[in-house]
């Protein structure tokens, strides 16, 4: 592989499907041209099993074995219509195992929405740590399951992968565990910046130059210290800052409220742009209750920014409420790029694609030459949306559309 720099390095990007274009894509960035099916034949025998295989030179007899001798291998890994996650996952074990049965020096697995990552915790109080006292309500809620995640973690790290990267994984369970696990070699990425700079630079809402009718808002206490940070990040002086809490009465009944603890109240917020954050949406009931609850604040805009967007038909057709007027995500699940994927939801729906950013943050970890970009994400607009004025890529393009 060379980078763009042009320093060839020893550095192979695979992914568990040859035509993953997310992967494609970060291998792109970091500089490899090859096709991912031109560096490996996913193999399957006639009873189903899978059996990669790194492809080498058949008349090369002299290093049986060695072919990745020296080389770091990364496995770049996301959900997919075409195979479940467990087939995803099974197949990053042994893509993981054949590396370092090759002679791969190190393996890094590069799975942007983590997977398993919801059954942090188990049945018993010493099965995941939170940041919160497990009261019996919270361990009977994984009665008879089992602790996937640390399970995923162990097999992972036995396959032979030594480093994970993720994106805004939101179970402080899963990140200690897997810290644990890789001893620190676990990396959780935030995209604070890529969501600080398309907010100041679009025109997706309209605030004062200091931040004056401006509100960030958490959801829950749980998503208190990101959005903070967003908050830190924007550099706003004048913006306000607001947190929820939500009651739930049973699994799909949840009352809305503002916090005891919410730095703000409602008090001369009437008219402000809000801003909702959050890691992620499944059903979008909650989400679209708290955006009903923040309409008595009567906002000229709602925009809901979510990382891992992978709501159900029935989530989709919820947050088409007109209480959300735009959804703000990543393509951390690429199929949310397919407009069919996106349905009514098209015209709401802007997604910051994220590949060259993970390549970057990839280089950083292998210690590689680069040619850093300061804001490193495309953009991808239906023209249904009724702020789309041309074709966005790419982020520095932002001013032009704002002037």
């Amino acid at each position: 592989m060379t980078l763009s720099t042009g320093q060839a390095t020893n550095v192979v990007v695979v992914s568990n499907s040859s035509d993953n274009p997310f992967a494609i894509d970060v291998a792109y960035a970091m500089g490899q041209h090859e096709d991912i099916a031109d560096l490996i034949s996913m193999k399957q025998f006639m009873n189903s099993e899978f059996c990669p295989r790194f492809i080498s030179d058949e008349a090369d007899f002299d290093n049986i074995g060695r072919k990745l001798k020296g080389k770091a291998v990364i496995i770049v890994s996301t959900g997919s219509h075409v195979k479940s996650r467990q087939e995803l996952a099974m197949s990053n074990l042994i893509i993981a195992r054949a590396a370092k049965e090759n002679g791969a020096d190190r393996v890094i697995l590069v799975e942007p929405d983590l997977f398993y990552s919801a059954q942090d915790r188990g049945p018993h109080q010493s099965l995941g740590e939170t940041s919160f006292e497990r009261n019996i309500q919270d361990v009977k809620k994984f009665d008879g399951q089992p602790f996937t995640a640390k399970l995923y973690a162990q097999l992972l790290k036995l396959s032979g992968v030594d480093t994970v990267m993720t994106i805004h994984n939101h179970s402080d369970s899963v990140q200690k565990m897997f810290t644990e696990v890789f001893e620190g070699d676990f990396h959780n990425l935030i995209p604070y910046e890529i969501y600080a700079h398309y907010l100041l630079n679009s025109n997706i809402l309209n605030y004062g130059k200091d931040g004056e009718g401006l509100v960030l808002c958490a959801p829950d206490k749980g998503a208190r210290d990101f959005v903070k940070e967003m908050f830190k990040t924007l550099g706003l002086s004048k913006a306000k800052f607001i947190m929820l809490d939500k009651e739930r009465s049973d699994e799909r009944k949840v009352e809305i409220k503002l916090h005891k603890e919410s730095e703000h109240t409602f008090d001369g917020l009437d008219g402000a742009s809000i801003v909702l954050f959050d890691d992620m949406v499944r059903t979008g009931s909650t989400v679209v209750k708290s955006c009903q609850f923040l309409k008595q604040i009567h906002p000229e805009r709602m925009v809901f920014a979510v990382s891992h967007f992978y709501a159900s038909d029935e989530g989709r057709e919820r947050m088409a409420h007109p209480a959300i007027g735009e959804i703000l995500t990543l393509n951390t699940l690429p199929t949310i790029l397919n407009r069919d994927e996106q349905g009514r939801l098209r015209k709401k729906m802007v997604v910051l694609k994220v590949e060259k950013w993970l390549a970057q943050e990839l280089c950083n970890i292998l210690d590689l030459p680069q040619t850093h970009e300061p804001n490193p994400y495309k953009i991808d607009m239906s023209s249904k949306n009724p702020r789309f004025k041309r074709k966005i890529w790419f982020s520095e393009e932002l001013s032009e559309l704002k002037s």
